[in-house]
């Protein structure tokens, strides 16, 4: 029901907003797509500090100094709005990642050391980055493979390379007799992203239960080491 002395936004008002969005996509003009990287850039904060569900287009809105409705002439509403920041901010965050893996990879280290900073890098960057890396783990990681758009191609395409940088320092370990030769090192490294992987479901900045450092240091000790008591 609408208010009284208030009238509902015409279908024809709508499609006509949506008109415009789409011509000033096309044309592209550098004001127009600089205003949409700003909105972009506060709704990403916006997300972060309030999560998906308790975040509104007006608190967006609010900080970007307009109202609601201006919005619209970027963005079509609060779902594509948090769809772009979270493609973009997973596909930064995983190329800064993968650049990162291979300077470990490359370093005067033993095996497990390299393991280690691989292992705190993903915790510090899943936490850091919360919560659009974790969305992509726990929404998009197991569809993302079937899916055809460039942006998914590309990320599983970075997520494979960065398991394979996991994979090459087990490998290397064994080899150099750093790490035991009797486990399947493709089970290896899967146990090895579940334990991390899973952190989407608990581990969430300001949560005073756990920290990055106690994770890191808890996973390493339970994948190099076990549950056997030191002798």
């Amino acid at each position: 029901m609408t208010a009284p002395g208030r009238r509902r936004p015409s279908a024809s008002a709508g499609s006509g907003l949506s008109r415009r969005r789409r011509t000033a996509q096309v044309e592209g003009s550098a004001a127009y797509l600089a205003k949409r990287s700003e909105l972009l850039q506060i709704a990403g904060d916006v997300f972060k500090e309030k999560g998906f569900e308790a975040a509104t287009l007006n608190d967006i809105a609010a900080r970007f100094g307009t109202d609601r409705a201006a919005i619209y002439y970027y963005f079509a509403g609060k779902d594509e709005l948090f769809q772009e920041v979270f493609q973009a901010t997973a596909k930064t965050v995983l190329e800064d990642n993968l650049a990162e893996a291979t300077r470990i990879a490359g370093l005067g280290l033993t095996a497990r050391e390299k393991l280690r900073k691989l292992i705190d890098l993903q915790v510090t960057s899943y936490k850091a980055n919360y919560p659009y890396v974790h969305i992509y783990i726990q929404e998009d990681m197991g569809k993302v493979a079937f899916q055809s758009t460039p942006w998914a191609k590309e990320m599983v395409r970075k997520t494979r390379r960065f398991e394979s940088i996991v994979t090459d320092v087990i490998t290397g370990g064994i080899r150099d007799g750093e790490f035991r030769d009797d486990l399947v090192v493709p089970l290896v490294v899967k146990s090895l992203f579940g334990m991390v992987n899973w952190t989407h479901r608990w581990l969430k900045p300001g949560d005073r239960r756990y920290t990055a450092e106690q994770t890191i240091d808890t996973f390493s000790a339970i994948f190099f080491d076990g549950l056997r008591r030191p002798s």
